[in-house]
């Protein structure tokens, strides 16, 4: 590997895009912008990015090659305060699994379920 962050990308798969799109628009307060994919196949949402910034970006992806669902990959958002987005989960639609807990020197976690059934973490300094 040549890059210093691992992750370069992530897709979260979804049924219905609309909806899921809908929800993490709720939950963090950004626009998801339509990514065209040239082989037709999938439908994509991606989550706003800065190229020169430190992280990765994804999208929500519908497609025949992927199903939404907890128990696999386990993606964290970085944010300013888990408080903060875990207040917007459950009146966009989604559900706390695991409420506000410290992980030490790492900081905080929530973890949740989106509204197509995929858990998801929120992570945070404070």
């Amino acid at each position: 590997m040549t890059h210093t962050n691992a992750i370069g990308w992530f897709d979260i798969y979804v049924t219905d895009l609309k909806r899921a799109g809908a929800f993490y628009e709720a939950v963090f307060g950004h626009k998801l912008q339509t990514v065209e994919d040239p082989t037709r196949e999938t439908q994509m949402l991606a989550f706003p990015t800065e190229m020169s910034a430190y992280g990765a970006s994804g999208a929500l992806v519908k497609s025949l090659h992927g199903r939404p669902g907890a128990g696999g990959t386990l993606v964290y958002f970085s944010v300013e305060d888990c408080s903060t987005q875990e207040a917007l989960v459950t009146r966009a639609g989604g559900m706390v699994l695991r409420p506000k807990f410290s992980i030490g020197a790492f900081g905080w976690v929530t973890l949740c379920l989106d509204t197509e059934g995929n858990q998801f973490g929120l992570n945070s300094r404070r």
